[in-house]
């Protein structure tokens, strides 16, 4: 850390840009190697038909490269450079930004992160605080590291389902298996929160300590026996629950009951048996159990660290699911893919399940505004919903510190998860109220198409 604290401010974050020029070039390639139907367009492809122009070596130069292969015009349609050459330019620009936001060191003594609240950032400045400083500063750099990869992952999900309404497998399983690993090794990586240690006896300031997003945040919920996020069987219980749920989740299904339940069952078994996908959810999960037992049995810390990431999958999601399920028997039509499932459960290995609560809430509202524009300007009304949920995680990571307050002053939302089970009976409540607002939709979208 001090070799990287060494290097110069301003020179650290030219590196970070020409890195994530790079990494955009990355980016570029997995959006056409994992897309349904593979394209060609990324310079380090083969050459993208028999006789063309063989690809130079400034091609591969990141974003310049792409003013060369203007020349493809002819193979792959008009404009087709502009967008790689956008998303290598953001990520130029996004790299070195998300580290000064959420590291923001300038030196020693002369540092802020965005990311953490208002009055840690000033304990931590205190001369009497110099060491904890310097292991925040740390630990900002792990999660700027999380945050980081988390991106990348969501922008190649985001254009894929933007591009052809589809988000595959390849992103959102293994980059849910990696949210979970990182945060059972560096629970750090989870959203920072802040502890607040009162003076005994009541007397002096209270002390601010940074600590990450737990799966009982902002305190221990009541459990029989201990408090849940100890290394207790029913903390265990829970864990393996939402490990397996997120498995099977994973498993082909097929359910029609137009001929009957019990060709239902054999459809369904015969599918759940043929498909080669069943067997390596299978595996996935009893490597994934292994390891689970494992943290659980011999690590406190990396228990609750994993732990959260194992209930982040479940929370995230089992939401965008129970929309799914719900939203598809009334509008009669496939309300969400499975694939946005899958994306938000990768979301909530990285971020852990409060986060996406605020991420599920705040999708919506950039959906129902594209979608409004998108039946004004073209009569459609089909949403990718993939790129909204990618826009709200990345909302809350920048405005985390404000999302979720201080406890102690009633800021933010961390309060609100102090009511321990009820919460999940508002999530309830709130699927219910869906039911007849999704009615309400499905009677203006048919008055609007008999226009």
């Amino acid at each position: 850390m001090n070799l990287i604290l060494a290097i110069p401010f301003e020179l650290r974050l030219a590196l970070l840009a020409l890195l994530g020029a790079w990494l955009g070039g990355a980016l570029n390639l997995g959006v056409y190697r994992l897309a349904y139907s593979p394209r060609t367009l990324s310079p380090w492809c083969s050459p993208p038909a028999p006789g063309a122009l063989p690809r130079r070596w400034s091609d591969r130069l990141p974003i310049v490269g792409w003013l060369g292969l203007r020349r493809e015009t002819s193979l792959h349609g008009a404009g087709f450079w502009i967008r790689p050459l956008l998303l290598e330019i953001f990520c130029a620009v996004g790299l070195p930004a998300l580290y000064w936001w959420e590291v923001g060191v300038a030196g020693a003594t002369d540092w802020h992160s965005q990311l953490l609240p208002a009055a840690l950032q000033f304990a931590l400045n205190l001369p009497t605080r110099a060491d904890d400083r310097a292991n925040v500063i740390a630990v900002l750099h792990l999660v700027f590291l999380a945050h980081a990869l988390l991106s990348g992952l969501m922008i190649v999900a985001a254009l894929i389902d933007a591009d052809e309404g589809v988000i595959p497998d390849e992103i959102t399983v293994p980059g849910a298996m990696l949210g979970v690993s990182l945060a059972a090794l560096v629970p750090a990586i989870l959203l920072p929160v802040m502890r607040t240690v009162l003076p005994v006896g009541g007397l002096g300031l209270p002390d601010h300590r940074l600590d990450f997003l737990r799966f009982c945040s902002p305190r221990d919920w009541p459990w029989p026996g201990e408090a849940l996020g100890k290394r207790d069987i029913q903390s265990l219980a829970v864990g393996l629950g939402c490990l397996w749920l997120w498995c099977i989740g994973l498993m082909p299904r097929t359910w029609r009951t137009r001929h009957g339940l019990r060709r239902a069952v054999e459809i369904f078994w015969a599918r759940l048996v043929r498909e080669s996908l069943t067997y390596w959810a299978l595996g996935i999960g009893l490597v994934s159990t292994i390891a689970t037992v494992a943290v659980w049995r011999w690590s406190g810390v990396h228990w609750q660290g994993m732990l959260t990431a194992w209930v982040g999958v479940a929370a995230g999601g089992g939401l965008v699911w129970a929309v799914r399920i719900v939203g598809s028997r009334l509008l009669g039509r496939e309300a969400m893919g499975f694939g946005d499932v899958t994306l938000l459960a990768m979301i909530g290995t990285f971020l852990g399940w409060q986060a996406c609560l605020v991420i599920f809430l705040l999708a919506p509202l950039a959906g129902a505004v594209i979608g409004v524009a998108q039946w004004l300007l073209k009569r459609g009304n089909e949403i990718r919903y993939g790129p909204f949920l990618c826009l709200a995680a990345w909302v809350t990571i920048v405005r985390w510190a404000a999302i979720w307050g201080d406890p102690q002053r009633g800021e933010g939302i961390s309060n609100l998860f102090e009511v321990g089970w009820l919460i999940p009976a508002a999530l309830a409540v709130c699927l219910i109220v869906m039911v007849p607002l999704l009615w309400i939709v499905r009677r203006v979208g048919d008055w609007l198409r008999g226009q």
